[in-house]
């Protein structure tokens, strides 16, 4: 069997990566696990630490700096710890210039100083085995016991999500397919959409958000079907109403160009969070004023079935079964 490409299906996860994951400690609060991003150890009496890992590669080289900060960050963040210690593992392939290392460093200790985060450590080289910069970035932050959040649900909770859904496809779209944008696009547009790369993260949104949620998740490959593995780890079901949804008009012309709907789209930077109903309204507006767009899509429910409501019609909702991102950049 070939693995596919892109983030690994569930089912290899559970065969191979889980059941070879070294001895029991108990440290470990949660480990591996599907819809987890990030580990959790015991730090102190007071506070857990929330370690994630995220690989940076297949970037436009002007936003490598920015990613290797965000991705591993996200994840962090989502378990609402901010983001404190970088370890950076930065590969290069031979001949790169020390411009390209240097305009790296300085946008990921830019965004460091953004944060109040250190990089504590971590290696660096060119490689004859190495094609294109690859890096991988491990992230730790600490965050109070009472105040962990998991991407679990209760029964009743809904689901908001900040308004930056296919925003990851469509800005790689604009780098790696301008061409075939510029059979309906403007050179304007375009470069609109590749400005909102810095929009790729939910640093921002999870630190806003994390007084008023029970859980979060960053919808990245596979998009909104992230709401499965909530779901699932959640012994729930949910409903989701498609005239909720509110999307980029730039975003929505590159989907409907190739003929993709939202829901299973990257959409990294899109924070989906799992809220009581009666802290909906104060979320948004927290969120609104920290100039972060916000919506509510639809709820967690007892029963099981996992519903899509467009056009009044009821159907089930998408699953992960390939990331059209992962055939664009190929």
């Amino acid at each position: 069997m070939k693995l596919p490409p892109g983030k690994l299906r569930n089912d290899v996860l559970r065969e191979v990566v889980f059941s070879n994951l070294g001895v029991e400690d108990a440290k470990v609060i949660h480990g591996p696990r599907e819809g987890f991003d990030s580990a959790v150890l015991e730090y102190d009496e007071s506070h857990y630490l929330v370690v994630a890992t995220d690989p940076t590669l297949g970037v436009p080289e002007e936003t490598f700096g920015f990613f290797a900060y965000h991705f591993a960050s996200s994840d962090v963040a989502v378990f609402g710890a901010r983001p404190r210690w970088l370890v950076l593992d930065l590969l290069l392939p031979p001949g790169s210039g020390k411009g390209f290392l240097e305009k790296v460093m300085r946008e990921l200790n830019a965004e460091c100083r953004r944060y109040g985060s250190s990089i504590i450590g971590g290696h660096t080289g060119a490689y004859p085995s190495i094609k294109e910069p690859t890096g991988t970035t491990t992230v730790m932050g600490l965050v109070r016991k009472d105040e962990l959040k998991l991407p679990l649900a209760r029964p009743g909770d809904r689901i908001v999500l900040t308004a930056k859904v296919g925003i990851e496809f469509a800005v790689s779209a604009a780098y790696f397919r301008e061409n075939e944008l510029r059979k309906f696009l403007s050179s304007r547009e375009i470069a609109r959409l590749r400005e909102h790369f810095r929009s790729e993260t939910v640093v921002p949104d999870a630190l806003t958000a994390r007084p008023f949620v029970r859980g979060m998740h960053d919808a990245t490959e596979g998009g909104l079907t992230a709401l499965h593995e909530v779901a699932d780890n959640s012994g729930l079901g949910f409903r989701v109403y498609a005239e909720k949804l509110q999307l980029d008009p730039l975003v929505k012309r590159v989907l409907d160009f190739y003929g993709l709907e939202p829901w299973s789209v990257s959409s990294t930077g899109t924070l989906i969070a799992i809220t009581p109903p009666g802290e909906v309204d104060a979320l948004i507006t927290e969120l609104n004023k920290n100039e972060i767009g916000a919506f509510e899509i639809g709820e967690f429910t007892e029963d099981k079935e996992r519903l899509l409501i467009e056009n009044g019609e009821e159907k089930e909702f998408p699953v992960f079964e390939g990331d059209p991102y992962v055939e664009l950049y190929g």
